[in-house]
């Protein structure tokens, strides 16, 4: 079920309806925590049986490390939880991954060996909530919280529909609160969830798909047959997607929570507007962003061992960070480009740099872009020698492609990024969010109609669902 399609509006209203209808809190966390299940069952009723799984496990994990009477215990609880937990994600996004990877490597060594035929279908958002469970387990275990939840406090977390299948990532101490309180109806800030909701949809719906079938398919699909600066655009295309795609779902959801009366953290801000790789991490998917330090980049040492560990450390993370996006090589590089990045910047004290003067800050902001760009292009291509094609080419390797998108083309994306430029920096958002709710609702509806116009004639999944 995607935010874009029309059943989602009709089960959102229904869900939204009963939601505020119920006056006790306990009622209306059961009744959203129903809704999560009904979403979730909608792309496929197997997936019930793992999310409930998971529920379990977080549950009997967080009652076991409290009540636990010894360190030793509390880590064997917190081990064995996280372990099954990752076991879970490992069978279900890496056993193809591995195993084929294996069965190539003795063919390599003349082994006469086959991959076994095995189809696992990826659970629709399945690194997130693990990720959401394990932080929740591992919070306990570092005394955040002062009791163990009950089991419907638990699933409601784990499976609030807004955020579930690709985030924002929810931190437990910042979810749990939420549901103390007694929302009202007459608290909800409208004027800003119109904004974000039709914000979101108008960079997913309009732009993001519309953009991915006219420059960054085609392009991908068969970059011999384009010159250099044509394969340039289609990957500056790509990075305009995924960025609408995913900062859009993060809005629509975000949007959707608040006129529940919870609130999602901000996910994205401007990313392509930074100067180094560091504050382009501080500004894009910043709710996985800190998990990976919190939970990984810390608990390898950080920066606390000296500068070779931490760039070890750094390396480490976002290789890792890599991989929780899918299961290739190709992913695995574009952490590895992203962790080199991040060493070297902190090698040089890049961050500052750039910073110290307005040329230090347009300079960063052109190397910066363009290295996430080469990253992304391991991001999206299908296999590895795809992805050597589009880097040579982008940096003036030889292609015999004849096919122009045009002038019209470059003005596109130039117009894109001085509206994102002023949008972000004008702070129009806020400015209409002072406007009354119900005049923003009718031009919402009116701008909702036009954009009707320019969407494909068919829903596309949001990219990261496939994470």
């Amino acid at each position: 079920m995607i935010f874009t399609e029309f059943r989602f509006i009709v089960f959102y209203l229904a869900a939204f309806i009963v939601y505020w209808i119920a006056h006790f809190k306990r009622a209306r966390i059961a009744i959203l925590t129903l809704a999560s299940f009904i979403f979730y069952g909608a792309w496929d009723w197997r997936f019930l049986g793992l999310i409930g799984a998971v529920i379990a496990i977080t549950y009997i994990a967080q009652s076991t490390v409290f009540f636990a009477k010894s360190q030793a215990r509390k880590r064997i609880a917190v081990a064995t939880s996280v372990s099954l937990l990752l076991s879970i994600l490992g069978v279900f996004k890496y056993f193809g991954f591995f195993t084929d990877s294996m069965v190539s490597l003795l063919q390599t060594v003349g082994l006469p060996v086959s991959s076994p035929m095995l189809d696992i279908i990826l659970p629709v958002g399945v690194s997130f909530y693990i990720f959401q469970a394990m932080g929740y387990i591992i919070d306990v275990a570092r005394h955040e919280f002062e009791e163990p939840e009950d089991l419907l406090s638990v699933a409601f977390f784990i499976s609030f529909f807004p955020q579930l299948v690709a985030g924002p990532i929810v931190r437990a101490q910042d979810f749990f609160p939420q549901m103390q309180v007694h929302h009202r109806l007459r608290d909800v800030p409208w004027s800003g969830v119109i904004i974000l909701f039709v914000g979101g949809f108008f960079k997913k719906a309009v732009i993001a798909d519309n953009i991915g079938t006219l420059y960054v398919d085609p392009v991908f699909a068969d970059p011999a047959a384009y010159s250099n600066t044509d394969i340039i655009l289609g990957v500056f295309a790509y990075a305009t997607q995924i960025y609408c795609d995913f900062s859009g779902y993060s809005d629509m959801a975000i949007a959707v929570s608040r006129s529940f009366g919870y609130q999602l953290p901000v996910n994205f801000r401007a990313p392509y507007f930074s100067t180094s790789i560091t504050v382009f991490w501080r500004r894009w998917h910043i709710s996985l962003s800190n998990w990976l330090r919190d939970y990984l980049y810390i608990s390898l040492g950080g920066n606390r061992a000296g500068q070779l560990k931490t760039y070890r450390n750094l390396m480490a993370t976002m290789i890792l960070g890599g991989l929780w996006h899918g299961a290739s090589w190709n992913f695995l590089f574009w952490g590895y480009i992203h962790g080199a990045a991040l060493a070297l910047e902190r090698l040089f004290n890049v961050p500052k740099l750039t910073a110290s003067s307005i040329a230090g800050r347009l300079l960063g902001f052109v190397v910066t872009f363009y290295l996430v760009c080469v990253a992304w292009v391991f991001f999206r291509s299908s296999n590895f020698e795809v992805s050597l094609f589009i880097v040579s080419a982008m940096f003036g390797g030889e292609t015999s492609g004849s096919t122009h998108f045009g002038m019209a083309a470059w003005g596109l994306f130039l117009a894109l990024g001085l509206f994102h430029f002023g949008v972000y920096h004008l702070k129009i958002g806020r400015f209409l969010a002072r406007q009354p709710a119900p005049v923003l609702a009718a031009g919402a509806g009116l701008l909702m109609a036009v954009l009707l116009l320019f969407m494909p004639t068919e829903a596309q999944p949001f990219i990261y669902f496939q994470f």
